[in-house]
């Protein structure tokens, strides 16, 4: 998809279809207006007589309007403008996108982005214009012997600023949207990718190939044997049994001052997770290959980092592995040593997330971080406590977590934010080591989040339980991406990029 900014008059704006808005009430939106006036009135009258309400959601395409340059005007219905916020203006760009793909039209320009609300304004319409409609654009067909075709697809999409003097930073936004989306776009096909394509080799195959496409991160990978040295029994028991070799990924990007404390990002990559010797129920269980989209979104945001060139320093560190049950698998009541010298006794081998990151976590003590997030598919308990709208967030410093709740909240990546008091961590105690992996039934992501933060005394830390929000289930099933977005806007604020 090729994006671009246009200004200047709706009616002279020559394009294959032409975007423009009504909210609720037939009212026309700013272009609409425009476009009434130069067609005599005919958007009006077909408006009026009931074709198109203005209600979210709906879609009207008018051909060969008098006075009007465009082939084609799409009609897309606002809702109520009193209610029109940034909820409601992706919607409306999600529906607008998914209409144009159906008009056999090529090219098309977007007045929508001029509506966007007060509050979100000209930049932050542009990059969720470019967001939202890379997203309505991914397709998962890599393993499709039929590939739809694409030869009458929507390959330029334009979008309209009021004023010619806002064009500069409308491109530099829009740009920002589209390295995010790519980002998010290979977030999603890492995590939709079959368990035995995505192992933990491809996923280190897929960090060095970014390292050289991008060349401007720098990537590391860790053998089995590399962490044996380190001392990091708790991942290795994750992996001890499975066949498939662990790999610990470590990106660094330096776009910083060298001086300058790094941003790192920990991202859980568990590519199958049968839960070990506590497996998993059958049912569903061909969804735990999103057991990795942590360690995806973390490399999803690294190529959207690398694209948008932020004056930043930001590591990524992946630990990753498979989950399985076998001979020389892990059993509950094992102890494990991790890499911080803290011993775990190991509950049930399905809490398994926890053991890869612990270790991370403390690796990361090496940067002399400014911060560190980690990024899990962690508890189920999360996805009850949630569901699917928002992701489960938790910190041991207020101002970080305040930063990227309102880094979700401007990307609408949300997350919400759960306590981590001290009172919690009497779930974790251990008669045989110093603590267990699991804290039982009650308050299960809190317990697990405070198993983390065991790990990160030194630095300021935050963690995102994603478990209800890295995929969909059902007839839409596959990956989101998130939290690419709320990861990159958190990262942009950071660099003074928003």
């Amino acid at each position: 998809m090729e994006f671009s900014i246009k200004s200047g008059s709706p009616e002279k704006l020559r394009t294959g279809a032409l975007v423009v808005g009504v909210f609720e009430s037939r009212k026309l939106g700013g272009a609409a207006a425009v476009l009434d006036a130069a067609c005599k009135g005919r958007i009006g009258d077909i408006v009026g007589s009931g074709d198109m309400e203005g209600k979210s959601g709906s879609t009207l395409l008018l051909h060969a309007l008098p006075g009007i340059a465009a082939d084609r005007v799409l009609l897309v219905g606002l809702g109520k403008e009193k209610e029109f916020g940034l909820k409601e203006y992706r919607e409306a760009m999600a529906v607008s996108v998914r209409a144009l793909r159906e008009t056999g039209a090529k090219d098309a320009v977007s007045t929508l982005t001029e509506l966007a609300p007060r509050k979100v304004g000209t930049a932050g319409a542009m990059r969720q214009a470019a967001l939202v409609t890379l997203d309505q654009l991914y397709r998962y067909d890599t393993h499709a012997r039929n590939k739809k075709d694409e030869s009458h697809a929507l390959v330029a999409l334009a979008f309209t600023v009021a004023k010619k003097s806002a064009t500069s930073a409308a491109s530099e936004a829009l740009a920002q949207g589209e390295a995010i989306g790519h980002g998010v776009a290979l977030a999603r096909t890492l995590g939709n990718l079959p368990p035995n394509v995505c192992t933990p080799t491809h996923l280190a195959e897929q960090a060095i190939e970014l390292g050289k496409k991008t060349g401007s991160i720098t990537v590391t990978v860790l053998e089995r044997a590399d962490m044996q040295k380190l001392g990091m029994g708790s991942l290795l028991s994750v992996a001890a049994g499975t066949r498939q070799p662990p790999k610990f990924i470590a990106m660094e990007y330096r776009g910083g001052k060298k001086s300058e404390a790094p941003i790192v990002l920990v991202g859980k990559g568990i590519t199958f997770d049968s839960g070990g010797i506590s497996l998993k129920p059958g049912e569903g269980m061909d969804e735990m290959k999103y057991d990795m989209c942590g360690a995806a979104s973390v490399l999803g945001t690294f190529q959207a980092l690398a694209a948008m060139k932020l004056p930043l320093n930001v590591v990524g560190l992946v630990p990753t592995t498979e989950n399985m049950p076998g001979g020389a698998a892990t059993r509950p009541g094992d102890v494990v040593k991790s890499m911080s010298g803290q011993t775990i006794e190991i509950l049930n081998t399905d809490a398994e997330g926890r053991l890869i990151l612990c270790d991370a976590l403390t690796y990361a003590e090496r940067y002399d971080p400014a911060c560190v997030v980690d990024i899990a598919t962690l508890t189920g308990a999360c996805i009850i406590a949630l569901g699917h709208v928002t992701s489960g967030l938790m910190a041991n410093d207020d101002p970080l977590a305040d930063e990227l709740l309102a880094a979700g909240q401007t990307a609408w990546d949300r997350a919400w934010r759960l306590p981590i008091w001290e009172d919690y961590q009497e779930q974790l105690k251990s008669n045989f080591a110093d603590m267990g992996n699991i804290g039982g039934r009650p308050a299960g992501s809190i317990t697990a989040a405070c198993f983390l933060a065991r790990f990160t005394k030194k630095y300021k830390w935050a963690h995102l339980d994603i478990a209800g929000t890295a995929w969909k289930s059902g007839k839409d099933k596959g990956g989101t991406g998130r939290p690419v977005p709320l990861l990159t806007h958190f990262l942009l604020a950071r660099a003074g990029k928003i």
